[in-house]
């Protein structure tokens, strides 16, 4: 009897584990650039398509090609002179989207050129987003104050 009662804990207590990481996974709102764009609770990737490069949210980094090779950079090449804030940004929660560029290619080549047409976390006054770094309200004390603009959850494309 003791056997399976133990037996029983260690189910639970995998099962606990389990959901626990589920939402760690599934919320990166602090981890997302003030840039980014608002209404997501997760984003792994996000994809540019004006100048075909993605952007890995965990490590911070741009991927783009150079010739035929895949660039990691801190920063976008200042010769793309691409607008973080006003460019279109995609939703991309694949694992290592940039492998298969075509495909994203043809998928969200049509929100090329969609300059301003996606409110970014920097300028969200959902309460939210007052955890990222760089926001304004960031820091300011009871971030409850400030409601609007409620985002819409976890989106897809």
């Amino acid at each position: 009897m003791k056997k399976i009662a133990l037996g029983i804990c260690f189910i639970l207590a995998g099962f606990a584990n389990t959901a626990s990481a589920q939402v760690k996974i599934n919320v990166n709102i602090g981890s997302q650039p003030v840039w980014g764009p608002a209404g997501y609770d997760y984003a792994e990737y996000y994809y540019l398509p004006d100048v075909d490069a993605y952007y890995y949210i965990p490590d911070r980094q741009f991927i783009y090609l150079n010739g035929n090779k895949w660039v990691f950079a801190r920063a976008l090449p200042p010769s793309y002179h691409y607008d973080l804030y006003s460019g279109y940004k995609v939703i991309v929660n694949e694992p290592r989207p940039y492998l298969k560029p075509d495909v994203y290619r043809e998928k969200y080549g049509k929100y090329k050129g969609w300059y301003g047409k996606q409110a970014v976390i920097r300028d969200s006054r959902d309460s939210r987003y007052y955890v990222v770094k760089g926001h304004p309200m960031n820091g300011k004390g009871n971030v409850n104050k400030h409601k609007g603009n409620k985002g819409k959850g976890h989106k897809k494309h």
